[in-house]
């Protein structure tokens, strides 16, 4: 079941009509949320970006737009499914009503929101994780480029060519060949024993594992720093890791000739758990 706009239907039953401007214009902003254990993780961050990347995008924000509402429309998806899951993967979807060509005709919104089974309450990551830069395009450093919008095309290409070359994951480098994040999640590397991330200007997205990553390094007294990345520094660091909403923390074991040890990913994996049972609800 999804839930369009309120009404709870079907996944098979047509929702859009052919002028939706998310399919014809990538018109449309989303969140990737993960439930288990009860409740959303990270609900209020992901709520506020949400309206963020609205505000960007100069859509109308309804006033029933409440974080109290749209947390409780996502959980109607929930209970509404006929199997049971120890954990949700939620997608929450915000597109431009129809109207228009590059000009909308309103500013009015709709909403949709699908969920899909996950096979674990826990953050989970695979074993062996190989990845490799994907530069055949470049992102651009700007605002849009921090969004979670239906513009992903390049994530879209790059996972199809990694996919076909054999790597779990891709990195992404912008048009100043700076390394950026990775397809699907931010980026982060350990240096002499100091984590180092992207920072927002270089055009990754402002991601709401990686705002958590970051506050568990600084609980952890592990030094942290925003600053650019270039891909040479990749072949010298000692940990390459890359986080998104769902899988938490994924450690990459090789890229190109290079190995990498674990020993302060998995210590921030540690911190995650306790920090996701200690901040339930958040």
């Amino acid at each position: 079941m999804i839930n369009h706009n309120g009404a709870l239907t079907s996944t098979q039953s047509p929702v859009f009509t052919a002028q939706n401007r998310g399919l014809l214009f990538g018109d449309a902003v989303f969140e990737t949320l993960r439930y288990s254990q009860d409740h959303i993780h990270f609900w209020e961050d992901h709520y506020f970006r949400l309206m963020a990347a609205m505000r960007i995008f100069r859509m109308d924000i309804p006033m029933t737009f409440t974080p109290e509402f749209l947390e409780q429309e996502c959980l109607r998806v929930l209970q509404a499914q006929s199997e049971t899951a120890a954990a949700w993967r939620i997608r929450l979807t915000v597109y431009r009503k129809d109207g228009g060509a590059y000009l909308p005709t309103t500013r009015d919104v709709g909403y949709v929101i699908e969920a899909k089974a996950l096979d674990s309450e826990y953050y989970l990551s695979a074993e062996n994780y190989k990845v490799e830069l994907f530069n055949d395009y470049y992102l651009q450093k700007s605002m849009l480029s921090n969004l979670k919008s239906n513009n992903k095309a390049l994530q879209v290409i790059g996972s199809i060519f990694m996919q076909e070359q054999g790597f779990d994951n891709g990195i992404l480098v912008n048009d100043e060949k700076e390394v950026v994040e990775f397809l699907n999640g931010n980026l982060f590397i350990v240096e002499d024993g100091k984590l180092r991330t992207p920072p927002i200007t270089s055009g990754c997205l402002d991601g709401i594992m990686r705002k958590q990553i970051i506050r568990i390094a600084k609980k952890l007294d592990i030094s942290c720093v925003e600053e650019p990345i270039s891909p040479f520094d990749l072949q010298r660091v000692q940990e390459l890791f890359m986080t998104n909403a769902i899988v938490g923390i994924q450690p990459v074991t090789s890229y190109r000739r290079t190995t990498y040890d674990k020993s302060i990913t998995i210590k921030l994996q540690q911190g995650l758990f306790g920090w996701v049972s200690s901040n339930q609800g958040a």
